[in-house]
Parts: C-alpha cells; sequence; structure tokens
C-alpha cells in the first residue's frame, strides 16, 4: 500500500520531479515529453510493480530526513540495531538528460542493505526490454530509455533489478539513475560524489536571491525552492504539481491531472517570486504566459503544457488502481476546454502587474497589445455563465467570482490608460467597470444574509469570495465583506481550516467529497491581516504551517477527519499562497495590500 501522502519528499531538477518515501522508496518520477500534449511520461508509477526501494535489511528502528540545507537534496536516517545509514537522494540541476543520483552512506556499526527496482514506462504499463553492458543497466521500451550505473552488483530477476550490499561507517554505495532517448548513445557515466557537490552548490546559491527577512524565512524558502522545482526551466512555465489523481478524498473520483501551468496562478505566482527577489524566475513566467496566450483571445485556454502546448485530452489510466484505491487515475485534464471566466481577468491582472515592475520594458508593448485584444473579447463574454476557478463540471453558472475578476480585467485597463499613459478607450471601460461592480453588488449579494454568494440566486457562499478585497474590488472591512467573512467562517470551517465549498454533486456532476483547501485558508488570513485581526491572521498561518510535513512540504487540500494531506503534493497553489501571506503578515507592502490597493509603490518594497 502506498505511504500516506505526506510521507514523501520531492526531488527535481527543475526539467524532472520525482517523489521519494520515507521508507527510501521511490514511487514516482516523470518526465517532460512533447507527443500529443502529454507533457510527462512517468517512469515508476505502477503502485505493485513500479518503485525503487533501497533500506536496510534489519528492522528500521526510526528514521529522521531532511533536505541539506536550503536545497533539494534530500537525506534520509535510517537506524537499525545494527547499524545506521544514510540515503541521499538528489537530481541533477541543468544536467544534460534527467539524472537522479542515490548514496547509501555508513554512519556507524554495519547494516546490510538491499536494492530493488521495478522500471516501469507509461505508467506502469510497460516493462523494458533489460540488457547489462560493461557493467551497465540498460532499459529500453519505444522511445524511452534509462541507463543506471552502480558501484554494487545488480542481477535481474522476476522483471525486477536486485542487489544486496554491506555498507560500515565511511563507506558509501551510489546509483546513478539517467534517463535519455533510446535512439541516442548511452550518456557518460557520472562522478556521484562530485554530483551531489554540485546539486549541493547550484541550490545554495539560486536560494540567494531570496531577500525574505519574515519571523517565517525558513518555510519561505522551502516554498521558493519548491517551487523553482515545479518549474520547467527551458521555458519558465511552473506546474501545479508533478503528479496526477492523488485523491481529494481517498477512495473518491474527484482525482485530477495537475502537471500543467494554470492561467490562474500566473498573479499569486508573479507576486511571490517577486516579494522574493526572483525577478529572473518572474520574467520567465511572464515571457510563458506572452507565449502561451499568444493568439485569438477566444482560444484562450485554462491550463496549459510545460512549453504552452494546447492539446491536453483527458483519458482514464485503467490499468492502474489509483492511490489507496482511487479511482480514476487520469492522464490529461479536460478543464482545459471549459469556459473560466475569470482567467481572462487573472491574466489582464499580471500584464498590469508586470507593466508596474518593468514599465519600460519593450515586452510591455507587446503585452499591451494583447490586453487590448483580450480586452475586446472580455466585452462580449462577461455577463455569460461559466465553469468558475473551481472548474466544476456540472451546470454553468454566473458565479460571483469570475464576475469579479471580469471587473478586475477592466479596472487594470483604466489604470493602465490613467497610471501609465497607455491608449485606450478609458470612458467606455470605466463605464463596463462601474456595471459589473453595480451588478454584483445587486446579484451576487445576499442582503438578508449580509454576504456575498458563491453564484447568482444562490444561498451559499464559496472561499473565492475571500478574494474580492484581495483584488480591490471591496474593502477588507465594508461590512459587506465583514459578513461575508463571518458566513465562510460559520458555514466552511472545519477545524479552523476553510473548503473551497460545501460540495454539490448536482450542481458538480461528481459524487464524493473533498478535504479543506489549503489556499483558501491562507486566503482567510490575509481577509484578516486587512481587517486589522492581527492575532487571528498570525494564529491561522502558525496552524497552517503545522501542516507541513516533515520537510516543509503542502499538498493541495488537508483531511481534518483523518489528519493527513491530500490532493496532489506538493502543489504549487499552497506554497504560492504561503509565501505571499507570510509577506502579508510580516510587512505592509504584502501582496494582499498591494494588490487590493493597486498604489504606485514598487511591488518589491
Amino acid at each position: 500500500m502506498p505511504l500516506p501522502i505526506g510521507d514523501y519528499a520531492m526531488i527535481g531538477d527543475t526539467r524532472t520531479a520525482a517523489l521519494v518515501g520515507r521508507d527510501g522508496s521511490i514511487d514516482w518520477m516523470c518526465v517532460p515529453r512533447f507527443d500529443s500534449g502529454a507533457c510527462f511520461a512517468a517512469l515508476l508509477g505502477d503502485p505493485e510493480n513500479g518503485r525503487w526501494l533501497i533500506r536496510p535489511d534489519d528492522e528500521v528502528l526510526s528514521i529522521e530526513r531532511a533536505y541539506r540545507g536550503d536545497t533539494l537534496v534530500l537525506d534520509t536516517t535510517m537506524y537499525t540495531a545494527a547499524g545506521v545509514i544514510r540515503l541521499t537522494d538528489l537530481m541533477i540541476p541543468e544536467a544534460d538528460h534527467p539524472t537522479l543520483i542515490r548514496q547509501v552512506t555508513g554512519l556507524s556499526g554495519h547494516a546490510s542493505v538491499s536494492t530493488e527496482l521495478g522500471l516501469r514506462f507509461d505508467y506502469g504499463s510497460i516493462v523494458p526490454w533489460v540488457t547489462q553492458n560493461d557493467g551497465r543497466l540498460h532499459a529500453i521500451a519505444g522511445p524511452e530509455a534509462v541507463v543506471v550505473d552502480a558501484s554494487v552488483p545488480l542481477v535481474g530477476r522476476n522483471m525486477h533489478t536486485q542487489g544486496t550490499f554491506d555498507v560500515s561507517a565511511g563507506e558509501s554505495v551510489s546509483f546513478v539513475f539517467v534517463h535519455h532517448p533510446s535512439h541516442e548513445p548511452m550518456p557518460e557515466r557520472i562522478d556521484p560524489d562530485a554530483a551531489i557537490t554540485s546539486a549541493v552548490d547550484w541550490w545554495t546559491s539560486w536560494i540567494q536571491t531570496c531577500t525574505v527577512t519574515s519571523p517565517w524565512a525558513a518555510a519561505v524558502r522551502r516554498s521558493a525552492i519548491t517551487l523553482k522545482a515545479l518549474t520547467y526551466g527551458p521555458t519558465g512555465g511552473i506546474v501545479a504539481a508533478p503528479t496526477t489523481s492523488l485523491p481529494e478524498e481517498v477512495g473518491g473520483e474527484r482525482n485530477w491531472d495537475y502537471r500543467f501551468c494554470w492561467l490562474r496562478d500566473a498573479t499569486f505566482t508573479l507576486y511571490a517570486l517577486l516579494v522574493n527577489g526572483f525577478h529572473g524566475e518572474a520574467t520567465q513566467w511572464r515571457r510563458w504566459l506572452l507565449r502561451a496566450a499568444a493568439g485569438r483571445p477566444e482560444d484562450l485556454q485554462v491550463l496549459y503544457g510545460v512549453a504552452g502546448e494546447r492539446r491536453i485530452p483527458e483519458q482514464n489510466v485503467d490499468w492502474l488502481p489509483g492511490y489507496r484505491d482511487s479511482r480514476p487515475v487520469r492522464v490529461g485534464n479536460a478543464a482545459r476546454g471549459q469556459f473560466q471566466l475569470d482567467v481572462f481577468g487573472e491574466v489582464l491582472d499580471v500584464l498590469h502587474l508586470t507593466r508596474r515592475f518593468d514599465g519600460a520594458n519593450p515586452e510591455s508593448d507587446e503585452a499591451w497589445s494583447l490586453q487590448l485584444a483580450i480586452l475586446q473579447h472580455l466585452e462580449s463574454i462577461w455577463d455569460q455563465p461559466d465553469s468558475s476557478l473551481w472548474e466544476v463540471r456540472g451546470p454553468l453558472q454566473h458565479f460571483t467570482h469570475s464576475k469579479v475578476m471580469a471587473w478586475v480585467g477592466f479596472d487594470r485597463a483604466v489604470k493602465a490608460v490613467e497610471r501609465y499613459g497607455r491608449d485606450g478607450p478609458v470612458d467606455h471601460w470605466q463605464r463596463l467597470r462601474d456595471e459589473i461592480h453595480a451588478e454584483v453588488c445587486e446579484q451576487g449579494f445576499d442582503s438578508a444574509q449580509n454576504t456575498f454568494v458563491q453564484a447568482y440566486g444562490s444561498a451559499s457562499v464559496d472561499a473565492a469570495l475571500l478574494m474580492l478585497p484581495l483584488v480591490g474590488f471591496i474593502p477588507a472591512d465594508d461590512p459587506r465583506m465583514l459578513g461575508t467573512v463571518e458566513a465562510i467562517e460559520r458555514t466552511l470551517m472545519r477545524d479552523g481550516l476553510v473548503l473551497r465549498y460545501i460540495p454539490n454533486p448536482r450542481l458538480e456532476g461528481l459524487p464524493g467529497d473533498e478535504g479543506c483547501f489549503l489556499p483558501c485558508s491562507f486566503w482567510l488570513a490575509d481577509n484578516y491581516a486587512l481587517q486589522g485581526r492581527t492575532v487571528e491572521a498570525s494564529q491561522l498561518f502558525e496552524r497552517l504551517l503545522g501542516l507541513s510535513n516533515d520537510v516543509g512540504l503542502l499538498s493541495e487540500e488537508y483531511d481534518t477527519a483523518s489528519g493527513q494531506l491530500v490532493g496532489n503534493f506538493p502543489q504549487a497553489f499552497t506554497h504560492v499562497a504561503l509565501v505571499n501571506t507570510a509577506h502579508n503578515l510580516s510587512s505592509e507592502a504584502g501582496p494582499a495590500r498591494h494588490r487590493s490597493s493597486e498604489s504606485s509603490t514598487d511591488v518589491t518594497g
């Protein structure tokens, strides 16, 4: 049975990622592949056969693990009665091919250790043809190939590669795993010790850019490293998570493929990068966005592949049982074809944000041309029902948050003219902005309950309403927003955390339940901060930090009943929210105040 989701750590090289379990297993590894929109191919992922386990033969009495400083080099220390070993796992940033290194080092005593590699391609469906040549293991199936160099003998048995070896204090055994196209020659051998040193130096050098000085600096740095690891280096695209179909409810159907780049995350992500001093990554992300969004505005998608691929067909991988029998396992994401109105506002907002910090950049002119085209299209669609940021698969509705984000689009266009001298029909945009604002306040607000509602005509709230003050639609201390926060606290909070909404199978087209949505809980802390409820904001933030696993990672959701992280892992959106809230609580110049006030102050001030 797979470990609890929180028992995994991630290693990566800004192109590839793998999940490493506390027990010394690697159960999932994916590499990018640009064919028919399938942006990642899983090399491990069959829970019965596809994994790589390294652990002592004697009973493990206890396990400790941690990343080595501010890096993505993972050390797992296993204690047995006979000896103590350290398992070091990492990938090599900027290597020619995706390269994974596993090194076992004896720390004390003497230990017998076993390794078993079950290499499976294409989501566990293909067993490769394995040969040995000059002491090197070579596995091939179709376009994929892997070479494994080991400092101990390995043998094939029952479609697995196995080995047993002894380590004493001061001794090390290394394994180097390199993925490459099968039509190319095997890559040259790599010195594992030099590679570990190089990886530590690379991450240590990269994180020096981080300018955070808040009381939560360690958590912010770990989140920044996680976001960097979820960035596809060649293009700057940031995937939502490196996994697919980790369930929102264990055993349920709410299982989605998150290995893609969502436009909705753009503004949040850009703020998280900028406030930490990562201007290079912010520029890369903005350039990715411009390339992905290029074309007719009506063809704008919700999500794209890591290089901007548009065709991301969703299919069920029926031969996999799913995480703890959570079916179906999905590859691809049908949400890319949904109409989600808020995405247009998010794109317009992020283009406005980038203009604020580099308005003289020639790319700003290109961005304005795109913005004009999107605004013209938004004018014709803002009054239509949509699927919302929650990507519901039921009937389209007039979601309040979606309308607010249409308001954001026109509001930022007005400010582009007023503050940055851009040319455009500002009077017309002002009228549209005011019209949308008035409609939302009339149809998206329930005066009897003194709360904004999830959708026009609904009596329910959703956590997306927490975004209204964060984007500047209404002040956080407005009585209507105070009433909305109270309604969310009353109806959507579970054990101090926030649900996205109360699941409704009829409206969503899906059965089942889900956990508390961690980004929404961070948004509530942001609202508390804007309302001056600083003690409550800090308490909620500390509660959320306490949900991180032992190496500082968070998933999309948290199941309060089981006390377990659920959903895809680690989740970029959650770590982005963590970074932004930390800055909101420690600085008057935090993202929530910048985005809500729309001041002309530099966003890194």
